[in-house]
């Protein structure tokens, strides 16, 4: 079994919707290869031209890159926890954690920043973890919406504090670039749990927070 399958079935088991389908065999390196050449065609160019030739291969390569999220397990970042928090209580918040997905509706960038903040149940993660959270969902393709949801619910579930919040921004070049073509426009989501849902003092102290200006 791939790791990319791996992946869905431990997401599945902790009852996360993914939002993905599940890929019983995944096409070879050729046919992928030989799907771009097919794309260039269609849009009105010579694959076997010199400039194009190695094309299909980079495009293939790169796509490695830009969707590695499928063969990655997010809750396996927040298994390894810290319990000696010298009786910490307060919230613990990274901000501008810088963002890369592309839409699932025309699979162009969608680039911004998330910001994530948690209050501790007597256990804490490494700081690092919470941006590898966000690189393997945002690694696939998304929408803003799935993905801020799917951050959220996977940090409450495995490190179960007393609450989460995130907060994402993103410029969505699938509307800046085509379509109603409006350069500057970003969108926000945000997805809360327990005592950021419950209390409001807290919920305002995050986006106050988030929003300062450094």
């Amino acid at each position: 079994m791939s790791p990319y399958d791996n992946a869905l079935r431990a997401e599945a088991a902790a009852g996360q919707d993914a939002g993905i389908k599940v890929v019983r065999q995944r096409p070879s390196r050729e046919e992928a290869e030989a799907a771009v050449r097919t794309l260039i065609e269609w849009a009105g160019d010579d694959p076997d031209r010199e400039g194009l030739a190695e094309t299909p291969e980079r495009v293939v390569r790169s796509y490695e890159e830009l969707f590695k999220g499928y063969s990655s397990d997010p809750q396996v970042y927040l298994e390894r926890v810290f319990e000696e928090t010298a009786d910490y209580h307060e919230m613990v918040l990274l901000k501008n954690i810088r963002m890369e997905s592309h839409c699932e509706h025309h699979m162009l960038p969608v680039i911004g920043k998330v910001s994530i903040a948690y209050m501790p149940n007597n256990r804490v993660v490494g700081v690092s973890k919470l941006a590898r959270v966000v690189e393997t969902f945002s690694k696939r393709l998304q929408i803003q919406e799935t993905m801020t949801a799917q951050i959220a619910n996977t940090i409450q579930e495995v490190l179960e504090p007393k609450g989460v919040a995130v907060l994402v921004e993103a410029v969505h070049q699938c509307m800046t670039t085509r379509g109603v073509c409006k350069p500057g426009a970003s969108m926000v989501t945000k997805s809360l749990t327990g005592c950021f849902k419950e209390d409001a003092e807290l919920r305002k102290e995050f986006f106050d927070l988030v929003t300062r200006a450094d």
